[in-house]
């Protein structure tokens, strides 16, 4: 069992690298945005602390915005953060705010979500 979850774990990081190339950079798919700054505030089922996390896009940043789940049991997990900053910046908005559930399996339905607010600053 630990050998199948492990494969199933490699095999999700591997195309995850290769989708992260696959997106391009930040500055060939949006050429008008100079950063992306999004704040995460993550909450996992089970833990009373609540963890802050601060990711940074700069235009030589690839253009992949999913964010890993950081529950140890979780797979093919994380919160993609795609359409709302595309939608951002398709309307040249320079704030929005909102929460994510993780969209991977674990033996516990609801073990991980985040509350985000996203910066984005154009040239």
């Amino acid at each position: 069992m630990q050998n199948t979850r492990n494969s199933r774990k490699n095999a999700t990081r591997t195309e995850r690298n290769q989708q992260r190339i696959d997106a391009g950079l930040v500055a060939a798919q949006f050429p008008q945005v100079a950063q992306i700054v999004v704040n995460m505030t993550y909450n996992q089922k089970g833990i009373k602390q609540a963890l802050a996390r601060t990711v940074n896009f700069f235009p030589s940043s690839y253009a992949f915005f999913r964010v890993d789940c950081l529950s140890k049991d979780c797979l093919d997990g994380g919160f993609d953060l795609t359409p709302v900053i595309t939608g951002m910046i398709g309307n040249r908005k320079k704030v929005a705010k909102g929460d994510l559930s993780c969209e991977g399996e674990s033996p516990s339905s609801g073990h991980s979500a985040i509350i985000y607010e996203v910066s984005i600053q154009y040239v």
